[in-house]
């Protein structure tokens, strides 16, 4: 089984340069005016252009779309070597760092949102990574 991630933007071409430069992917292909397939992640991702205040499954469904800061229960990791470079360089592509980086016992940890309202967050896992919260070490 695949897993396919996709992210609505409200310009695809906005979208390409956010997700290539801010994060490294890379353009993969164009499936239209509307679609582009970014390889680099463990997953494709698909920004899918939509435009601000449609529906996003049919007339009767809302909220309409808003690409204004918004939560979902769903949200994209993006694993890191070095965070305080990933942060500035995503910063630099337009994304917004929405508290200071925190310190875990599994390494650090920034949360940030895309210029789209999209939250998602940075891991840079230190020593054993998740395993640190488990058990000790041998």
């Amino acid at each position: 089984m695949e897993l396919r991630i996709c992210i609505d933007v409200d310009s695809l071409e906005r979208g390409i340069a956010f997700y290539t430069h801010g994060l490294g992917l890379r353009l993969a292909r164009r499936l239209g005016d509307d679609w582009a397939e970014l390889l680099g992640a463990g997953s494709p991702i698909d920004l899918l252009a939509q435009a601000p205040g449609t529906a996003p499954l049919g007339e009767a469904l809302a909220p309409r779309r808003d690409y204004a800061r918004h939560w979902t229960p769903v949200h994209l990791d993006f694993v890191v070597t070095d965070l305080g470079q990933a942060v500035a360089r995503l910063q630099a592509a337009g994304a917004t760092l929405e508290r200071p980086v925190q310190q875990r016992r599994w390494g650090r940890m920034a949360n940030l949102a895309d210029p789209f309202g999209h939250g998602f967050d940075l891991l840079e896992f230190q020593g054993r990574g998740y395993d640190e919260i488990l058990q000790p070490a041998a």
